[in-house]
């Protein structure tokens, strides 16, 4: 069909060197990337490899040294930290490895946090809710809370929360590091056919090649450098 692919997030020549001691490391040395909307990308790499420092330059946690990150045509090496924080509140979710849910909250609670934050009503925050937690396969779960959840489905409940905002980009650290590998397969068949469906992008960071194999591109790095990108090869053939 030859569509043109759209760039959601643009990294040009980024740097970040940290100082330890009279030494300059570089945590990232020179990274060049795009990643296209509704596209699945993993980042994979041992630990020191750069992998989380990446992340966290992507979501706007932490500033580059040198170079630039342009997520949805915004420069986010410019902004100050509240424009990040309203950035992030707008345009991203986030999935961690230990869930982050709160223990006292049940699942539909949990999911409507984040519009809580954003200061939607209780109505509409738990009809969000509810329609999410269906979405990742949980309807029977809406009232329970973590401690009466698998690991498995307290990470879908975590997937649910990070897409009760329709972000555009969703950030997965480890997502599944805590789960076995059964789950974790279960929980990336998730989040990519979510992905698909809303046509949002996911970066995954991951140490575990065979869980980035479930990406439509993997990105490896070594030593703060991407030294191979890898395409599945069946997606390629798909829009002839």
């Amino acid at each position: 069909m030859g569509k043109t692919r759209e760039p959601v997030i643009q990294v040009k020549n980024l740097y970040k060197i940290f100082r330890v001691g009279q030494e300059k490391v570089r945590a990232l040395n020179g990274v060049d990337l795009t990643i296209y909307r509704g596209e699945f990308c993993a980042i994979v790499g041992t630990s020191g490899s750069g992998k989380s420092t990446m992340l966290n330059m992507l979501a706007g946690l932490e500033k580059p040294t040198k170079g630039e990150v342009i997520i949805g045509g915004e420069h986010l090496e410019k902004m100050t930290e509240n424009q990040l924080v309203r950035f992030r509140r707008e345009h991203v979710g986030f999935i961690f490895q230990s869930f982050n849910l709160l223990g006292t909250m049940n699942a539909i609670e949990n999911v409507a946090l984040p519009l809580t934050f954003r200061g939607v009503d209780k109505k509409t925050r738990e009809k969000k809710a509810v329609e999410m937690l269906k979405l990742v396969g949980l309807p029977k779960h809406m009232k329970h809370r973590p401690n009466e959840m698998s690991g498995g489905q307290q990470q879908r409940v975590g997937v649910a929360r990070a897409l009760v905002l329709d972000p555009e980009i969703i950030f997965a650290d480890e997502p599944t590091g805590n789960l076995d590998s059964h789950t974790s397969a279960e929980v990336l068949q998730l989040m990519r056919k979510i992905v698909e469906e809303k046509n949002q992008t996911l970066v995954m960071v991951t140490h575990d090649n065979h869980l980035a194999g479930f990406a439509d591109r993997i990105f490896h790095i070594i030593d703060g450098k991407i030294v191979k990108i890898e395409e599945r090869s069946e997606y390629k053939e798909e829009e002839q």
